[in-house]
């Protein structure tokens, strides 16, 4: 059963610019100003879903002069992955089970 915690997650991640901006970091840390060359997104909307990510706990910043770089947390999603494949597995045994609840 996923949670409270799981549940806002995917919400999080149900947003398309932030998800481009997963997939983006998944395969290189960058800055914000690379973000927008990357999304076209602007660089206000951008912060914003950044910060989202952040509080979220799927990226991590860090501090570099007056930029500030994004690294994506590979270990929040594959929690939320692992929480998907056992629902995947409940649903798997209950269709082979073919349980179903009779109508009153």
């Amino acid at each position: 059963m996923l949670t409270s915690v799981e549940t806002d997650l995917i919400r999080v991640l149900a947003d398309p610019l932030r998800m481009t901006i997963v997939n983006l970091l998944a395969r290189e840390t960058l800055c914000t100003t690379h973000l927008v060359e990357e999304t076209g997104a602007r660089q206000t909307n951008l912060s914003n879903h950044l910060r989202v990510l952040r509080d979220a706990g799927v990226v991590d910043t860090e501090p570099c002069g007056r930029f500030t770089y994004y690294r994506l947390r590979p270990d929040v999603l594959a929690a939320l992955a692992g929480q998907f494949a056992e629902l995947a597995e409940t649903a798997r045994a209950t269709a082979a089970a073919d349980a179903k609840r009779a109508c009153p």
